[in-house]
């Protein structure tokens, strides 16, 4: 297979696939395949489409919508075209919608729905270069320069004899170095910076994914997470380019159900979801007699005991072997047949996993294997593979990737895969992360141990440098005090600070059932913050966690917060990542008073 444009490897794909499934959606309640060959006349409909709008070769096109099978027909009938995606998180405000396509210059806006449309145009006037509107579903109205995707499609039916040789050169004629799309960042403050990005980098990405991860094709995969995120993205990359059928979740409520439905072979996700699991399970087991706890520990105990020999290679003793199988049986079913009872192996990124988390998964029988790779690494740098793997760490670097530490722990990597080009239209922020010699500064602050495995400490900007000048990594006591099901939620803060205080949420579901035991009677989200008996269990957990940590490190005060972080109260990213300066600058007050 061809490998060297995105859009002649979504070609090859589609001869080479045929009749086999290549996207799964659900529709008015059931679940609709589409084959390589349909998935082709559709790319082939939008992209014809596109030229007759008079898309020009290297013309941006922005694709604002949450992720759907519409979305990545869009993305390879943009690259098959010769033209440029850009995409937009759907959970972005108008003004952050308008600075992308001003910034860009895209001429074509794909939307997904009505209510993505109203956004769009409410800023219109902001965006010079704007020429027409696609809106993917739920729109009637008769604006000039708005289409409906079905207006598209069938646009580019009506002008195939005329365009098809066109279509054809463009997909022969775009070249590896030629850029394919410009990733904006989803930065916690400030405007976003576009990360540049090219064939060439992306097919580098996919080769040295193919050599590192065990899917295969036909395998089934469940695409939940943003496909505006790098991660989701090379997610769908790695459908075509593996032969994978793509199953689209209905919306990130619908997960679990979809999961059930569609039974996938693994899944991609973020840690939160994980978090949210792991809690839930332990929540359950908590909730149950004292023979469930017993077993349940009895089981978990098993898991461990092969957990540990199965990272090291050894082989298992028949009796555990047996107790094992026991133990799934009695009590691990249930979470593999929650999680579609097929799952070999899920992969983990976007944020740190919690070493804790990843042990009681494959405990239980579930593989988590963590990697590590950013926007400007197209995304990936390092991964954790079947046959080797070690909990806490990404993984070893892919082939054709070389990592180093700095001499102040940065991660520094260098590789076809990394943008080079940068960011678009800003040359000095390009120069502050890309060396000349070829070196991406990461930002990250890890180490490499002697079998090459890479460990990420904390986000270089994220370090807390307490009074005392002692280095303090957040991210990793946020991990731990999230290991307990009462919390959902933490920022630890306490930069030039005597010591570290912490913003803590709790898990609603958890503190309803608190309440009721401790027959706590209002249900007021800041009085029950506030009360006494939430704040002492929240205190044994702190206590609890500290007695893991150094003296510098240990959390000295704490507050609880009423509500949880979330997306719209903007201080969660659209990967779940906590925005820290939004936090700091929404609660400033309550930290000063954590220090008074």
């Amino acid at each position: 297979m061809v490998q060297d444009t995105l859009a002649r490897i979504f070609w090859s794909r589609v001869e080479a696939g045929g009749d086999a499934p290549a996207q799964k959606f659900k529709r008015a309640g059931g679940w609709q395949t589409l084959s390589w060959r349909q998935l082709g006349d559709i790319v082939q409909e939008v992209a014809l489409g596109l030229l007759a709008l008079g898309r020009a070769k290297g013309e941006a096109v922005a694709l604002l919508s949450a992720s759907r099978a519409e979305w990545v027909q869009a993305d390879f009938a943009i690259f098959s075209a010769g033209c440029v995606t850009v995409p937009v998180y759907p959970s972005y405000t108008p003004e952050q919608l308008a600075y992308i396509v001003g910034d860009s210059g895209a001429r074509t806006l794909i939307v997904e729905d009505s209510a993505q449309l109203a956004k769009a145009l409410e800023v219109r006037g902001k965006m010079d270069s704007l020429e027409q509107m696609v809106v993917i579903q739920g729109y009637e109205g008769r604006e000039r320069s708005v289409l409906t995707w079905d207006d598209l499609r069938r646009l580019g039916r009506d002008n195939r004899e005329r365009l098809t040789s066109v279509l054809a050169d463009r997909v022969t004629s775009t070249q590896p170095e030629d850029v394919v799309t410009i990733v904006y960042t989803s930065g916690t403050t400030g405007s976003p910076k576009g990360v540049v990005q090219t064939h060439a980098n992306h097919a580098a990405a996919l080769r040295a994914a193919a050599q590192s991860t065990k899917v295969a094709q036909g395998d089934v995969h469940l695409l939940f997470l943003p496909l505006a995120h790098s991660f989701a993205r090379f997610e769908a990359f790695m459908g075509i380019h593996r032969g994978l059928t793509t199953a689209f979740a209905e919306n990130i409520d619908k997960v679990g159900e979809n999961l059930r439905e569609v039974r996938p072979d693994f899944i991609c996700s973020v840690p939160r979801v994980f978090e949210k699991v792991y809690a839930k399970i332990l929540a359950g087991v908590e909730a149950g007699s004292l023979l469930k706890r017993e077993i349940f520990q009895w089981a978990i105990g098993a898991g461990r005991q092969v957990s540990r020999l199965q990272q090291v290679h050894q082989p298992i003793p028949a009796g555990l072997a047996l107790k094992h199988r026991i133990a799934r049986r009695l009590v691990f079913a249930k979470l593999h047949q929650a999680l579609g009872g097929r799952l070999r192996f899920c992969f983990s990124g976007g944020a740190p996993l919690s070493k804790e988390i990843a042990e009681f998964f494959h405990a239980a029988g579930m593989l988590i294997l963590e990697g590590y790779g950013l926007t400007e690494t197209c995304p990936i740098l390092s991964v954790n593979q079947p046959d080797a793997f070690k909990f806490g760490s990404v993984g070893r670097g892919i082939p054709g990737v070389e990592l180093r530490i700095a001499s102040d722990g940065e991660i520094l990597a260098r590789g076809p895969n990394v943008a080079t080009r940068g960011y678009f239209k800003k040359p000095e922020a390009t120069r502050e992360v890309f060396e000349p010699t070829g070196w991406f500064h990461t930002g990250d602050i890890g180490r490499i141990d002697d079998d090459g495995f890479l460990f990420i400490t904390d986000r270089k900007k994220d370090l807390i440098i307490t009074a005392g000048g002692m280095n303090i990594a957040p991210q990793n006591i946020e991990n731990l005090l999230k290991s307990d099901p009462f919390i959902s939620q933490v920022m630890v803060y306490g930069d030039r600070r005597p010591y570290p205080v912490a913003l803590i949420t709790l898990n609603p579901e958890e503190l309803r059932k608190f309440a009721t035991e401790q027959g706590i009677l209002t249900t007021d989200a800041e009085s029950l913050a506030k009360h006494p008996r939430v704040v002492e269990r929240v205190s044994r957990i702190v206590e609890e966690k500290n007695g893991f940590l150094q003296s510098y490190a240990k959390i000295k005060k704490f507050a609880v917060l009423p509500a949880d972080f979330t997306q719209d109260g903007g201080e969660l990213t659209p990967t779940l990542k906590v925005k820290r300066k939004v936090v700091l600058e929404k609660y400033r007050n309550l930290l000063e008073t954590l220090y008074a």
